[in-house]
């Protein structure tokens, strides 16, 4: 038997998954989505993706929310309620990674 042992600073690939609630179907409707090798937090680059997604375009009270799912299948979901924390700015490493339509909205 082969022990694997996952540390928190590995890198490990997140995909995410921007979604766009459909109030009269009670669906999620995928937007858009991507992946990334890194060692970030994914709750982090939820935060990072959603507030980069949400600062490029008018939401018109549309309702959105992000997946991010790793490696191990576990996942995170970052709604807009938890981007409004005091002082909380996106972290310039996950800036960096992000595709560049993403990262030039938080420029």
């Amino acid at each position: 038997m082969i022990a694997v042992v996952i540390r928190e600073d590995m890198t490990r690939c997140l995909r995410w998954e921007i979604q766009m609630h459909e109030p009269f179907s009670r669906v999620w409707i995928c937007k858009d989505y991507g992946r990334a090798t890194t060692g970030a937090d994914p709750a982090e680059w939820g935060r990072t993706v959603l507030a980069a997604y949400l600062a490029e375009r008018p939401t018109r009270g549309e309702t959105f929310r992000v997946i991010v799912r790793t490696d191990n299948g576990s996942q995170s979901i970052t709604t807009p309620s938890q981007l409004t924390g005091p002082g909380w700015t996106a972290d310039p490493a996950i800036r960096q990674a992000l595709p560049g339509y993403l990262r030039g909205a938080l420029a």
